[in-house]
């Protein structure tokens, strides 16, 4: 398994994802600029990280230009394809954007920029992105985003419900997930998602930042752990 981190200008989290990945897991990891037009290495058993950052400044809203950028045909082949794709954060925004997951990031309700460590309540672990965790499991890791906000109408809500794509929820640390805990006022305090198919990932909180001993978080390595399919005997 490979995996592919696509730079976008503004993109500040793609060097954190290629120390976890190529460091930490020891997994094949390149960036691929967002001028390419093509991933001719990678096949639909590789995986695709769509960064977090600040693409294109986040001007228009959070991810509405990169979700134009040359390589997003190429992204979206992939996924259409059945290749896995992770977009954490702005990744996530622009998942949302190119119409790979539903739904749509708003500004936080407080209209202000979040960034602090949040406990999030796993959802299912019926998907390849928490496979290794249980229903219910407790991951502690940081947000930092001003527009993350989960929206979307009431049918494609239910349609989440319906079909297990609802990956994480923001909670205490408890597993409550109360509107005091729903740190920017995501609909049923929503912080993760995938598509139908199960192979597009999209989440707010970053687990990157949250895969080292040395930073002081590990919960992330049970997502990363999950995604590779790989038990790791140690992790830095």
């Amino acid at each position: 398994m490979k995996f592919g981190v696509i730079v976008f200008p503004g993109s500040n989290c793609d060097d954190d994802m290629v120390h976890i990945i190529g460091q930490v897991f020891n997994q094949k990891v390149e960036k691929i600029w967002h001028k390419e037009t093509e991933l001719p290495n990678f096949t639909t058993e590789d995986c695709i990280i769509v960064p977090g950052g600040f693409s294109y400044g986040d001007y228009l809203r959070s991810g509405a230009i990169a979700r134009f950028s040359p390589i997003m045909n190429a992204v979206i082949e992939h996924g259409n394809n059945g290749g896995l794709i992770f977009g954490i954060c702005n990744g996530f925004q622009i998942l949302c954007e190119a119409g790979l997951l539903p739904g749509a990031l708003l500004k936080n309700n407080q209209q202000k920029y979040i960034s602090k460590n949040i406990v999030l309540r796993v959802e299912t672990n019926k998907r390849r992105l928490t496979q290794y965790c249980q229903t219910n499991d407790l991951l502690t890791m940081p947000v930092a985003h001003g527009d993350g906000r989960y929206y979307c109408d009431a049918e494609t809500l239910q349609s989440l419900k319906d079909n297990d794509q609802i990956l994480f929820r923001y909670s205490n640390s408890q597993g409550e997930t109360t509107e005091t805990e729903n740190i920017n006022g995501s609909i049923e305090n929503i912080a993760g998602i995938c598509n139908k198919a199960g192979n597009i990932f999209g989440m707010m909180p970053h687990p990157e930042r949250a895969s080292e001993q040395t930073v002081g978080l590990t919960d992330g390595q049970q997502l990363f752990m999950s995604l590779m399919e790989l038990k790791l005997e140690t992790a830095v």
